[in-house]
């Protein structure tokens, strides 16, 4: 099981996530190229450890287990995991 950023970090982007991450699987970081023109964060869940880090950290609730996204939300796995077919990391 993978953790998913879903729309409450559309426009938000707050990078707490990124620096709680043991296995550094969420992108862009704010020092990383695309951070300003990126929609949102990322996690990328063929390397997500599920340690659930990054929920705690998120001030907008935007991280959720794969199993727990909400219906309106479940378009968000896949965007999660495009990201990271797209730039290639």
């Amino acid at each position: 099981m993978t953790y998913v950023i879903s729309e409450p970090c559309i426009g938000f982007k707050d990078v707490s996530c990124t620096e709680v991450c043991p296995v550094d699987c969420i992108h862009p970081t704010a020092d990383e190229p695309g951070f300003e023109q990126a929609e949102q964060l990322y996690i990328d869940p063929e390397e997500c450890i599920d340690c659930d880090a990054c929920v705690e950290a998120c001030p907008v609730d935007a991280i959720t287990s794969e199993d727990q996204v909400p219906p309106e939300w479940q378009h968000y796995i896949a965007k999660n995991a495009a990201y990271y077919q797209e730039n290639q990391r």
